[in-house]
Formats: structure tokens, sequence, C-alpha cells
């Protein structure tokens, strides 16, 4: 009873914190020239003290759920050495341990930042915060928790967000920092996004924890239909408002600094009843837990019965969730940018759009085709997915220069009017944090040095053995690659431009690099995560030796060719910049535009003629000044 009472306060805390965040980044309107800053005095009220309760009982909740893990009173945490002894002896305890430490930051970073940037990075921070106990738990047990992770990962941070801004909303209204339409019509559009996810999350995780049983037949069935309903109550609601949201007088209105309105609190209210439901459905072992699981599904969550032929590797598909979502929204979203400008009758190359879409398709097939599902058995097909991961796709992705198309599409507002999405992108550009990342050492040592950090320690075998770590491996991978590449042959123009010679000492550098690891790989007699590769015992592994060999001479030839296509690429910009430069100049010499050479004749005949009108020393014999 403890711990679930302690679980439902982290949690509201948690939710609190991260949407006050999302109220104050997105939501309220600042005008004039501190529309890029908040107020830390009033702004963070709400964050500071939700993440000091957050702090507190995360630190609680690491001595209570050790205890509660291994079925001890609370009493045993006082013998000597008892607590420590507990917290591994479980996941959980670990977990509470990473949300105290960031939910402490939060709390000391919200007293002094005072940028949109800075407050956008402490909602990033809650995000991870509020993820760390969810993966380890529930979602991480049984058949198909790959497919229950992603929507963990998805649905979580949405519940709280919406759950937190909504009350954010509550508390800010009489003071009129809320309740501005352009708030309210804000507030509805990220109501809406965070239900759309909310929704479908649940609906994934609930087919995977009752593993095909009867929603009536136990009690999470029962809880999933609660708050399944409070989902309709919340979206009838959301309709009123959006229905509200669309009528000019709505639209038109003028603040409202008076009672809150109803539906605001009433969603508050379903959303906080759904919390507690959730909290209880994490006391109470899910169906999945007594399924029986076979080794494969216990750590992959799907088995791998067949060899990876290349007919398997083509059919043998298991989705994705996370690359597919972050997919479609990033097609979408570019598509819908495409067709704004067209509409405005500007021009925008195909071949962008063509390779933005196809960068998307490579990394959707390198993660949900066979090639994807086979990657975490076989290191060189593992091998061969990290280069697509890390080179092609990323590769397509930077020529699609998607930064370019939105800064052109996003209208930018006036100096009176309040910050958009036009002046939250560029803040992003121009952030301190974004050129440091965009370093060109940075970059070569993230691009090149996590190869060598990843294999060559025991990070990779750790990576494998849960999903959200192996999802987060190959976030990094598509991350380095894009930082790279958009750096050397982006159409985007990076905070941190380098000349034509700059970016081709770059590629030349990191081309050696990656040849000695595919060396190094090769040669290597200890088998890399042979431990996990040894639990796993697919029947059609039978040399982990041969197949490290070939992920070694994957990683060198398949590393080399993306690089050798990016040189030639360098090579024929620079040639067709200086083809135009050296066209443009012609033009203006033709033409009598470009002047400059008639200056510098001007120039020397000026000082020709000071030279002449300068007096001779009386001093000096006759002769000196012209021989001196």
């Amino acid at each position: 009873m403890t711990s679930a009472v302690l679980r439902f306060v982290v949690d509201l805390a948690g939710a609190l914190c991260i949407g006050s965040l999302a109220v104050v980044t997105l939501v309220v309107p600042r005008s004039g020239k501190q529309r890029m800053f908040i107020r830390n005095g009033a702004d963070l009220v709400i964050v500071r003290w939700s993440a000091l309760v957050w702090t507190v009982g995360a630190a609680a909740l690491i001595a209570v759920d050790a205890a509660d893990a291994s079925g001890a009173p609370l009493s045993r945490l006082l013998e000597p050495g008892a607590l420590p002894y507990l917290v591994q002896a479980s996941y959980l305890p670990g977990a509470w341990i990473v949300v105290t430490v960031l939910a402490l930051t939060i709390f000391c970073a919200a007293n002094f930042v005072q940028t949109w940037m800075a407050s956008l990075v402490l909602a990033v921070l809650a995000a991870l915060a509020l993820l760390t106990p969810v993966l380890v738990t529930q979602v991480l047990v049984g058949p198909n928790h790959d497919l229950g992770g992603d929507a963990a990962m998805l649905g979580t941070p949405a519940m709280a967000l919406w759950l937190g801004a909504s009350v954010g909303m509550v508390l800010g209204w009489r003071s009129g920092r809320t309740s501005s339409p352009l708030a309210v019509v804000r507030f509805t559009i990220l109501s809406c996004c965070c239900a759309v996810t909310v929704a479908a999350s649940q609906l994934v995780i609930a087919v995977f924890e009752l593993a095909g049983s009867s929603p009536f037949a136990s009690p999470t069935g029962l809880l999933f239909l609660v708050n399944f309903a409070i989902l309709a109550a919340l979206a009838v609601l959301g309709a009123r408002q959006v229905r509200r949201q669309l009528t000019a007088q709505a639209l038109a209105a003028p603040a409202a600094t008076g009672a809150v309105p109803g539906r605001l609190i009433a969603a508050s209210v379903l959303l906080v009843v759904s919390l507690g439901v959730t909290v209880m459905m994490t006391r109470i072992p899910p169906p999945q837990y007594f399924v029986p699981t076979s080794i494969e599904q216990l750590f992959l969550g799907f088995e791998v019965p067949e060899a990876p032929t290349f007919g398997v590797l083509i059919t043998a598909w298991r989705l994705n969730i996370l690359f597919a979502v972050m997919a479609t929204i990033a097609v979408t979203a570019y598509l819908l940018g495409v067709l704004r400008l067209r509409r405005r009758n500007d021009v925008w190359p195909v071949g962008r759009t063509i390779a933005w879409v196809l960068g998307w398709v490579v990394l959707v097939l390198t993660t949900s085709s066979g090639l994807g599902r086979y990657s975490t058995v076989s290191f060189s097909l593992h091998m061969l997915m990290h280069m697509s991961l890390n080179m092609l796709g990323p590769l397509l992705l930077v020529l699609g220069g998607v930064v370019t198309l939105a800064l052109r599409t996003l209208a930018p507002r006036k100096r009176s009017e309040p910050a958009g999405p036009h002046e939250w992108l560029t803040g992003l550009l121009n952030w301190r944090m974004t050129r440091a990342m965009y370093a060109p050492l940075w970059v070569f040592i993230s691009f090149v040095g996590s190869y060598y950090l990843i294999y060559l320690t025991p990070i990779f075998q750790e990576a494998l053995r849960y999903h959200w770590s192996h999802q987060l491996m190959n976030l990094h991978f598509v991350l380095g690659g894009y930082l790279f590449y958009s750096l050397v042959i982006g159409v985007d123009h990076p905070p941190r431009p380098l000349p034509h010679i700059g970016k081709l000492g770059l590629v030349l550098a990191a081309m050696p690099f990656h040849a000695f690891f595919g060396v190094v790989i090769m040669t290597q007699t200890d088998i890399i995560a042979e431990t996990f590769y040894r639990y796993i015992d697919a029947p059609w592994m039978t040399d982990l030796a041969g197949d490290q060999y070939l992920g070694g001479g994957i990683a060198w030839s398949a590393g080399e060719l993306p690089l050798i296509v990016v040189v030639i690429a360098l090579v024929t910009q620079w040639a067709r910049q200086d083809a135009r430069t050296a066209s443009r100049t012609d033009r203006h010499l033709d033409t009598g535009m470009d002047d400059s050479f008639d200056a510098f004749n001007d120039m020397l005949a000026t000082l020709a003629r000071r030279e002449a009108a300068r007096p001779t020393s009386p001093n000096l014999p006759e002769g000196s000044a012209h021989e001196r």
C-alpha cells in the first residue's frame, strides 16, 4: 500500500513537472524582445515544487520498492548492508535512483534557467525520468514485449504531458497566463496530439499485457476497460472544445480571466483518475506474466527459429513501432510542408523530397524487416543494420533539407507578436548547445569513436539484453550519422559550416578509422557479446567466430563505400561552386558590373602620386630618397 501511494504521488509530480514545462515552452504566448525568454520566478513555480516532490518521492521509493520487490518488511532496511543488497536484487530501485538524479537536476536548474531552449531541455530530462521506471517493469516481460515497450516509450510521456498541461492550464487560468485565445488554441492542439498517442499506445499495451485473454477475465483487463472509458469521456470533452475553437467567436474572443471552464476541470480530474488506475495496474501481475516464454522471447520478445536466408530477411517482418511512428510523422510533416510551398507557387526540388522519403523508408525497412528481427541474434546482420542506420539512412535524410523546408514553410512572426514555430526553430539553430553539437571535432569523435566505444566494451552486450537499450542504440546510430553527413554534405546550412576543404578533410580522416575498426573486429579472438549469444543459443548459429569475422568485413566494406560516394559528391560540389563563381565573375566583367580591377588600378595610381609628391629630406644628399 505504501509503495502504491508513493508511486501515485511520484507519477503525479512528474506529470505536473513535464506538463508545466510544456505550458511554459509551447502554450503561454510571449511577445516583444523577451518572447524567447521565460520569467523564472512566475513561470517555473509549479515546475520547482513538483520537481522537489518528485525528487523526495523517488528517493523514498528506492528503499520502499527494494523491500517490496524482495518481499521483505521495511524494518529490514535498517539492518547493516541490507539496503544495497535489496537495491541490486531488482531493476526498479535502480530506476528510482536515476529518477531521483534527474528530478533533482530539474529542480536545481529550474531556479536559474531563463531561456526557452533551456526549459525545453528540462522537459526532455523529465520525459526520460518518466520513462525510466516504466521500461523496466511490466513492458519488459513476456512475448511481444518489444511492441509493448515501444508503445510505452510513446504513450507514457504523452499521458504525463496531457495530465500536467491540463492541470497547469487550470492553475494559470485566473492569472490570465493560460486563458488567452492563442494559449487555448495551442493547448487544444497539444491535447489532441497527446490523446491520439495515448489511445493508440494503450491499445497496443492492452493487447500485449492481456496476451489473448478476455478483458473481463482478469483485473488487468477490467482496469484497461476503465481507462478506455475515461479516454472516451475525454474524447467527448475534446470534441466539444475543438468545435468551439473552430468558431470565429472563440478565436476572436478576448482573454478570459474569470472562472475556469468546466470542461478543463473535468478533463484534469479524469486524467488524474486514469493515472490512479494505471498505478493500480502496476501492482497487479498481468496475464502475460503467466504465458510460457522461450529464452528468445525472454530477451527479444519474439522467436527466430529459421536461419536468416535472403528470403527470410525479406519476408520475416516485425514492425518496429518506434521507428514506424517517427517515419510516419516525419514524412507526413515534410509532404505537408512541400504542399504548402506549392500552394504559394514556391518551387521545392523533387529530388530533395525523394531523398527524404527514401531515407525514412531505409530506416523502416532496416528496423522492421527480417534484418531488424535477426540483428539481435547475428553479429554480422547487426553490423549490416548498423551500417544502414548510420550510413545510408542519414545520408539520404540530410539531402532532404528538412530544416530549410521548415524555415521556408513556417511564417515568421513580427517582433510585437508572440513567438511561434519559426522562432522556436531559429532559436534552436542559434543555440550554443546546437553549435557545440556541430563542432567538427565533436562530430568526428562521436561518429567514429562510437564504433570503438560500443563494440569493444561491455556496452554492446548490455544494450542487446533490453529492448529499450537496443532502441536507444539504434537512435544513436541515426543521430550520429545525421550530424556527420549534415556537416559535410547536407542541404541545410549548419550552425557551424565548414569550407569544402574542411569537409573533404573530415571525410578522409574518418575513412581509415572505419577500415581499422573492421580489421580489429576481423582479427579479434574474443567473441563480442558472447554471453548473450550463448544465452539465445539459436540452433542455426553454430559459428560465432565466423559470424563475427563476417561482421568485421561488412563494417570494413559497407562503411567505406558511402564515404567514397560522399568524397565524390563533395569534389563535384566544390567544382560546381568554383564554376558558378567564375561564371558570375565573367558575367560581371563583360557587363561592366565588376569594377574591382579599376578600383585596384586607381589605388595604385593614387599611391604613386603620393610618393611623387612627398618632399625630399634636406639633410640627405641628392638621390638618397630615390635610392631609399
